[in-house]
């Protein structure tokens, strides 16, 4: 099954809610726009669906206010972490703002990604001559 595009206005919601900061990085996942702090990925998007990454007392602060709404991007396999926003929080900028904050913090708190040199070379793409 071939995933859909996102609307360009959730893209644009998109791009409007993503916090600025040092440690802050866009780049795509899966074809789709995300946000990392420190390499960890906070928010992102997924066809149709704004999701972000809440630690479990916010997830369960998340679902008692909003339902269950555990990221799924394949059935039956949950991203246990993420949470999709429903459309009352796309439509509310504040409180948008607040559950962001929330995600943003807890992949703060999460140990930083290892980054690994660019252009590195396998020992077997190197050419040796022979002598």
């Amino acid at each position: 099954m071939a995933w859909t595009k996102s609307p360009q206005s959730l893209i644009d919601l998109f791009d409007q809610s993503v916090p600025s900061g040092a440690n802050i990085s866009r780049r795509k996942m899966f074809g789709y726009p995300a946000a990392f702090a420190n390499g960890n990925l906070f928010i992102g998007l997924h066809q149709n669906d704004f999701v972000m990454r809440l630690s479990e007392k916010d997830r369960a602060r998340f679902t008692a206010e909003f339902g269950e709404r555990t990221f799924e991007p394949m059935k039956g396999r949950p991203m246990r972490e993420y949470v999709r926003l429903p459309e009352e929080l796309l439509a509310d900028a504040g409180q948008r703002a607040f559950w962001i904050n929330l995600s943003l913090k807890y992949a703060e708190a999460i140990a930083a990604k290892a980054t690994s040199p660019k252009n590195k070379q396998s020992p077997r793409s190197v050419k040796r001559s022979r002598t």
